[in-house]
Formats: structure tokens, sequence, C-alpha cells
């Protein structure tokens, strides 16, 4: 998606968007939007693009009988594009294994917790709620390759070596799953609460936005949409490692979290 913003535009925004708007129309009674930990303080263009979605959805909620609500957790173990798989075939083919940096952390849980969760979130779901699943201590992923290496029968650095490739475009050191300005309230399930997330002010306002952010990725103009990701979204961190040219982004420093 950092490579691809316009994509991630149309997939992530434009998509839960037309969903939504024929959830309402055709008197859906709930809308379950999956979202991720990388929507709080958004760095790159997967959180932006998952944050203003969770705030399309807050601003259609109160005027509509299907009850919206909203999930966030993280790296889900074994899923596409999990490190695990990744890890496991790096092992087999003799190493070495990549991590991107020797200090980054993720919260992670199994597939059958992840929709177990889910499901408990939309069952108690009411108006534009943000659940926040318990992902438990985030892990060091340089701790998961080395274990995974053990349990191989294998000697890290030795057998296995393992090599660190610096942080992708946008990748923070670890994710947060809670924005500053939100407050967590408990429900009865014991790994999940509630996010007072503050939704949109002016819903005309934002509702132009969009559109325009819909026009300039359809015109895959890369500099606007992320101008228009920070007029959308506040606490959205300006790509100051990034030179836009011609519509093509080339990474000119690394990012330290």
């Amino acid at each position: 998606m950092e490579l691809n913003p316009s994509e991630a535009v149309l997939n992530n925004v434009l998509g839960t968007k037309n969903i939504a708007d024929i959830s309402k129309i055709s008197g859906v009674e709930k809308f379950v939007l999956i979202s991720t930990d990388k929507a709080v303080n958004p760095v790159n263009i997967m959180g932006a693009s998952k944050r203003a979605a969770e705030l399309y959805l807050q601003s259609i909620s109160p005027n509509s009988n299907t009850r919206f609500i909203m999930v966030r957790f993280g790296n889900v173990l074994g899923s596409n594009g999990s490190v695990i798989p990744r890890f496991q075939n790096q092992i087999q083919k003799g190493g070495p294994i990549t991590v991107t940096h020797p200090e980054v952390v993720r919260y992670f849980m199994t597939i059958p917790e992840a929709s177990q969760l889910v499901l408990q979130a939309g069952s108690m779901g009411e108006e534009g709620e943000i659940f926040i699943l318990d992902m438990g201590e985030p892990v060091k992923i340089l701790e998961l390759a080395e274990e995974m290496i053990r349990l191989s029968g294998l000697k890290p650095y030795q057998d296995i070596d393992i090599q660190f490739t610096g942080l992708r475009p946008g990748e923070k050191l670890y994710e947060e799953l809670l924005l500053d300005i939100e407050d967590l309230k408990p429900t009865h399930h014991p790994k999940i609460r509630i996010a007072a997330v503050a939704g949109v002010k002016n819903q005309l306002v934002f509702l132009n936005k969009l559109n325009q952010l819909f026009s300039m990725a359809n015109a895959n103009k890369y500099e606007e949409i992320y101008n228009l990701f920070k007029e959308i979204i506040p606490e959205y961190i300006a790509h100051k490692d990034y030179i836009i040219e011609n519509d093509v982004v080339t990474r000119v420093g690394k990012r330290d979290g």
C-alpha cells in the first residue's frame, strides 16, 4: 500500500464506503469493519486509509438503522503476510532470516482468537463503536526469529544467520492500539474494550475531503493523497522520508519509529 497509495484509498476507504452505503440502504442489521493497530497515530498509508474508513462509519452511524462497529487488532499468526510462514520458509532454505530492525515489536494473536473476538465484538456492538482487542504483551520480532530457529533444532547466528534489512517505508518500531485522545471502557468480555474515540466534527467538510481523496486516487496523484490524509486525519504524521517526483515515491531516509 505504501508504494500504491491510490489502490489503498480505492480499496480501504472507497470500498468500505460503498459497502457501508449499500448496507445502510438495504437495512443490514450490523456492519463490522476489521481495522488495525496501524490506524492509531498512522505513519503509513495502510493506517491512514483504515482510520479514514473508521471515520466514515462513525460519521454515518448516528443517522442509520445499521449498527456500524469497528474492531482494531494487530498481527494474526499464520494469516496471509504473517512473519511465521516467511521465517519458516527462510529456515527451510538455510537462511538467512530477515528482520527489519532489532528493536521491532508487534502484537500477535491466533486465527481462532481473532475470529472469536471479532464475533464477540459484533454481537455486543451498538453504534459507531471502536472495539480494542486485548493482544497481550507485544513480541520482539528478533526474539521470535531466534526462537523459531531453535525450535527447528538449529542455532541462531551459527546454523541460520539473521540479517537486518532496515525499516520499510512508513513502518513503526512498535504499533499502538489506542489514540492518546481515547479512553477505554470495559465490556462484559475480559479481552474486549471500547474506545471513546472522537469522530468527525464537520460531516460536510469531511465528505468533501473524501471525494477529493477519491478523485486524486483515480488520477494517481500521490502527493495530493498524502496531503488530503493530513487534512482528514490530524494525527497522521507527515511523510518527511519521501521525495515524490512525477508521482513516483522514492525513500530518502530511515524512520526511527
